[in-house]
């Protein structure tokens, strides 16, 4: 049973968790019961934590880390596996104290960067080859062109699901086509949701209850 101090952070692992997307997981840890320690986790398929697991190794690394400041750690990355391939995890923790200063608990976010590494993978293939023989220094594309040209892609692509897009379109027509970008991780990048918002003529607020009822959140 979750304790009363921790009870908050229900809501606060829920909400994380759809703001982030099916490849987020959010779980709430009990520091005072390390050998079952979680309480809760929304959206469990990162590591397919349950409740009543002890903590992890992860987040005892992470706690234990000197970049732990003001009682949070972000961008801390791991390894795990999922579905018999190794991933890699970018983890962000906050820990939580009682009033004497000692820890109450840890809400912790996971996010599986397979898809978005996957999809910048896929992208890299319609840049142009670099030349064979090539000095490595004149022939390395720097990193902002090269995430430039991503930014391109990724926004063509949104392009084209949204193309014959008109304010005829039913809500469903129009889940689909969120659907479609969901599908190919186009949420995955940054900026994304307000990108397709002002595509759309619509405020972000819609573009997320589109992802709502694309993840079953919605009836």
């Amino acid at each position: 049973m979750t304790r009363e101090t921790l009870q908050p952070y229900i809501s606060m692992a829920d909400m994380l968790a759809r703001t982030f997307g099916k490849e987020c997981e959010v779980v709430l840890y009990d520091m005072t019961n390390p050998q079952h320690s979680v309480v809760y986790a929304a959206n469990n398929t990162v590591t397919n934590c349950q409740i009543g697991d002890r903590l992890p190794s992860s987040v005892s690394q992470m706690l234990r880390s000197p970049d732990l400041k003001e009682d949070f750690i972000s961008n801390y990355y791991f390894h795990t596996e999922i579905h018999n391939k190794e991933h890699l995890i970018r983890s962000s923790a906050f820990l939580f104290r009682r009033p004497d200063g000692s820890p109450d608990g840890v809400l912790c976010i996971n996010l599986d960067t397979e898809p978005i590494t996957s999809m910048i993978e896929f992208l890299k293939g319609y840049l142009p080859e670099q030349p064979s023989g090539s000095a490595s220094s004149e022939a390395a594309v720097p990193r902002i062109t090269e995430e430039k040209n991503v930014s391109s892609m990724v926004s063509s692509l949104i392009d084209h699901i949204l193309e014959g897009l008109s304010d005829e379109d039913t809500r469903d027509e129009r889940v689909e086509r969120i659907r479609s970008m969901e599908n190919k991780g186009v949420f995955l990048m940054k900026g994304s949701v307000e990108q397709v918002a002002a595509k759309m003529g619509v405020n972000k607020v819609t573009i997320y209850s589109y992802l709502d009822e694309v993840h079953g959140k919605r009836r």
